[in-house]
């Protein structure tokens, strides 16, 4: 054999070796290395025991359907957020499922993961000026219609309140107050129900509930009859601080999520309602549209919201009102907490 034919054979074997290596050190993302679905959960927070129910729901029937799902939490933090989600891009999931802290910040992170090829779900909070491609949620304005409604049949539709409003970087906050406002605007009005107070709590810390009905009762005194707080969290703030003057029990105090200590507190007499959001109707669908869009399936959704750039398609899941009368039908008949733990038997 001549010097260049023994050079030829030994390139063509090297070039052989070469992909053999190469092929060798490829990483296959996890979605195609074994047919299963990857979901990217993406969440503002853990802190809440709301939202340590809607991951535990929504991880484990998406194992049921038989998808894996990687779960971030992003302790408020937008820059944090945003980390996160680049992160589980990276990963290659199939789908991301994002509850934003701040709607107008997490636009890019939809951006990035469309840049990617991945599909988003904006889930129970909206994110804005972008083409999320689907939102689901519970029908927010009904929400706080509902607790306005509640608050005026309980005070003959006389009274003056307090209300505390969720965070500004939470379009669902707005989304409450719209709700409550579709309700209240006549009888403010025509001075039937007097705002003593208003502020925002920021990040719906219940501390902040705390301190805006501290600031109401150092202004006004106890010259109030309710404190409609925009969820459980600010209520509870809100009870501590009226436990402080003695006033726990004395003044109606209405909130929002239906959480455990929520409910204690109903029956306990502390707070007068709640309103039950099934999350586990929520969550399950939620899965379930996650793993029909990793598949390209068609979505159909009835209703559509407005997020400032596109009209969302959205997916919207009934609420309830709940008081200790109906508590037994509601909350402890779906098995959303035990009855031993609400009335602490």
């Amino acid at each position: 054999m001549s010097i260049r034919s023994l050079l030829m054979v030994i390139s063509f074997v090297l070039s052989i070796l070469i992909g053999l290596i190469i092929s060798q050190n490829q990483v296959t993302p996890p979605s195609n290395r074994d047919n299963q679905i990857v979901i990217g959960l993406s969440l503002d927070t853990l802190k809440e025991a709301r939202w340590q129910k809607d991951r535990d729901i929504f991880v484990s029937y998406a194992k049921e359907l038989g998808a894996d799902v990687l779960v971030q939490a992003a302790n408020s933090d937008d820059t944090t957020q945003m980390q996160n989600i680049e992160a589980l891009i990276s990963r290659r999931v199939d789908v991301l499922v994002i509850v934003p802290h701040n709607g107008k910040a997490m636009a890019k992170a939809v951006e990035k993961a469309h840049e990617a090829g991945i599909p988003v779900i904006a889930y129970d909070r909206i994110i804005q000026d972008c083409d999320v491609d689907v939102y689901i949620s519970f029908d927010n304005v009904k929400v706080g219609e509902m607790q306005a409604t509640f608050l005026l049949d309980s005070l003959s539709n006389h009274g003056k309140i307090i209300r505390i409003y969720g965070s500004k970087t939470d379009n669902n906050a707005f989304l409450f107050k719209k709700g409550q406002d579709n309700i209240l605007e006549p009888y403010i009005k025509k001075g039937m129900i007097e705002v003593i107070h208003e502020d925002w709590a920021e990040d719906w810390k219940p501390e902040n509930g705390k301190k805006i009905t501290n600031a109401a009762i150092s202004l006004h005194g106890e010259n109030f009859t309710a404190v409609l707080a925009a969820n459980d969290g600010t209520a509870g703030g809100a009870i501590q601080a009226l436990t402080e003057e003695g006033l726990a029990g004395k003044i109606m105090v209405i909130g929002q999520d239906a959480e455990l200590v929520a409910c204690q507190r109903i029956v306990q007499g502390t707070q007068s309602m709640t309103i039950y959001k099934p999350l586990k109707k929520l969550a399950q669908r939620a899965a379930r549209l996650a793993i029909d869009m990793a598949k390209r399936k068609v979505i159909v959704a009835q209703e559509s919201t407005d997020n400032g750039k596109i009209n969302v398609p959205t997916i919207a899941i009934d609420v309830q009102a709940v008081t200790k009368k109906n508590m037994e039908q509601t909350i402890i008949k779906d098995g959303f907490h035990d009855r031993k733990d609400i009335f602490n038997e």
